[in-house]
């Protein structure tokens, strides 16, 4: 029976410790297709879209949103990946053909791709009109152990981390996903060192969500854990409606520039790959409407 994406967020060690697993194979693969992406580029990718999605998972609000930028040094290039409280996620590698001999582990070089040197920065917006922005530097470029800077530094949150994407030659995901392991504040010593022991197991996390399911995964490992279950998908919230809306709001003098200069308006979105074109007539109704 095909899998479904899935994250699931509960309490374990005397509800001390949230737990999240998230199987994201569905994602990354959809992310594939969309952008054709090499092996090196899907696992980078990958990896960013599958922790972004299990931060979305935590968003409390309707509208709420969450923003991530990975900017390094590497053969990528900057990696950029947004969701919201629905988990609709999606993402874009400057370089989608990203390509690097294997690293000394004979696996795919994600930290040659993402590099060691840059910053990683989440903008969250809890729909009150404050978004939080925080940037901490890049450790390592293997996106987990980033991210587990992250929440130490600049959210203050110690989060274990593992996270993996596994690739097959033919440039398919096999396995995705992740396991998050995140003391809740009062947190006892014994729980948080069972959560500091625990993740060590996941260090092939991708590979073991080829064989089983999320809750297949979090039994064997966790044991009888009641989880409250969300589904994310790769989904872009462009349309041809929604980038009239935006063009409307750059307004007349704009507009009438941009098809003086092009003789048309084209506007590519890079996390769907999607290139929209508006006529100068299409242009005009635009305008009109705009006018109210």
């Amino acid at each position: 029976m095909k899998k479904e994406d899935v994250i699931l967020r509960g309490l374990i060690y005397n509800e001390e410790v949230s737990l999240a697993v998230a199987d994201t194979t569905a994602l990354v693969n959809e992310a594939i297709r969309v952008h054709g992406l090499s092996p090196l580029a899907a696992a980078a990718l990958g990896r960013t879209l599958t922790v972004a999605a299990y931060m979305c998972s935590s968003l409390k609000t309707e509208g709420s949103a969450l923003s991530v930028s990975v900017k390094g040094d590497g053969a990528g290039g900057a990696i950029y990946v947004s969701g919201d409280k629905a988990l609709h996620m999606r993402g874009y590698i400057e370089n989608p053909q990203a390509a690097l001999p294997p690293n000394a582990l004979g696996k795919l070089d994600v930290g040659g791709c993402v590099g060691k040197e840059g910053y990683l920065s989440v903008v969250r917006d809890d729909g009150e009109n404050q978004p939080f922005v925080g940037t901490t530097p890049l450790v390592s470029g293997e996106i987990g152990e980033d991210f587990a800077a992250y929440f130490a530094y600049s959210e203050q949150l110690p989060t274990a981390i593992a996270v993996g994407v596994r690739i097959s030659k033919e440039g398919k995901c096999l396995g995705a996903g992740g396991v998050f392991l995140q003391p809740l504040p009062g947190a006892g010593e014994e729980s948080i060192q069972k959560a500091e022991k625990a993740i060590g197991q996941f260090s092939a996390v991708s590979s073991l969500l080829e064989s089983m399911s999320a809750e297949e995964l979090a039994e064997k490992y966790f044991g009888n854990v009641t989880f409250y279950k969300q589904k994310p998908e790769y989904k872009c919230k462009c349309s041809r409606n929604y980038i009239e809306g935006i063009l409307a709001a750059m307004g007349e003098k704009e507009i009438r520039s941009i098809i003086a200069e092009q003789g048309k308006i084209s506007v590519h979105c890079h996390y769907c790959n999607t290139d929209y074109e508006f006529s100068p007539e299409e242009a005009e109704k635009i305008i009109e409407r705009s006018r109210g």
